[in-house]
């Protein structure tokens, strides 16, 4: 009877590991497609019967993670999966501020957290270095991605084709001159090496190196450290070590 009731334990536990894998995948399915999906459209995408995906969904809304999306018989990501993703993005400053203050200690020089957001990158965290002549930015400042350290390293883990419809998304929104070519020669360097480079391309004496990282909810992050540009070369190889030490152990901690 023991062994009874432990294989019923067991197969309870099989089959509730099986909802989250397909509730999950139901969700990832309608994070790409912000104006809602059909049932039809969400069970052809993860391969599950229609009435398997209707249950799943019923489920989700009862829990504010999905919503209809005002389409017949339509469905979208819920506020209560917004407010859990914010949830991760502020813990995230929580975890990775030892970190920060680590590698401003070790440089001398100001670190800084950013999220994309919208092709944009904003600034989450900062840790102002101590150096006299230092780079300052606001939390909540908003950056273009073309042109910053940041953004390039976030861009970097992007496919070509991503890359490049963000960026002309950018050029055309600030009235710049296309140059794909030189973007695309930075994110081919920063994906050899893991790092992204800006020599003076956004902030006039100020150029800045950075990485990026992927977060558990899958948005895109990038810890950077602007430094004055008469200060660039001097410091570059002992930043570049250090940000490539941080990296790993950010990684470590995110579980990665």
């Amino acid at each position: 009877m023991i062994v009874e009731d432990a294989d019923i334990d067991k197969a309870a536990a099989r089959q509730g590991v099986q909802v989250i894998a397909r509730a999950a995948a139901v969700l990832r399915t309608l994070k790409e497609a912000p104006g809602g999906m059909s049932l039809g459209q969400i069970a052809e995408r993860v391969e599950l019967p229609r009435s398997t995906v209707q249950r799943i969904v019923q489920a989700l809304q009862e829990e504010r993670l999905v919503i209809t999306s005002g389409t017949a018989g339509g469905v979208r990501l819920g506020p209560e999966l917004h407010a859990l993703a914010r949830a991760a993005r502020y813990n995230i400053v929580d975890q990775l501020r030892p970190l920060l203050q680590e590698l401003m200690e070790e440089t001398g020089e100001t670190v800084d957290l950013s999220v994309l957001r919208g092709g944009r990158m904003i600034f989450l965290d900062q840790v102002q270095g101590t150096h006299r002549l230092r780079a300052v930015s606001s939390v909540g400042e908003v950056f273009p991605v073309t042109s910053t350290a940041n953004g390039r390293s976030c861009m970097a883990l992007m496919s070509d084709a991503e890359a490049r419809k963000m960026a002309e998304n950018e050029w055309e929104r600030l009235g710049q001159q296309p140059d794909w070519l030189r973007l695309s020669k930075a994110l081919n360097i920063a994906r050899a090496s893991g790092l992204a480079e800006d020599h003076d391309d956004h902030t006039d004496g100020i150029s800045a190196l950075g990485f990026a990282f992927t977060d558990v909810v899958g948005d895109l992050h990038s810890v950077s450290v602007p430094i004055p540009s008469p200060r660039f070369e001097q410091q570059k190889v002992a930043v570049m070590a250090a940000l490539q030490r941080l990296r790993t152990d950010l990684l470590r901690v995110l579980g990665s």
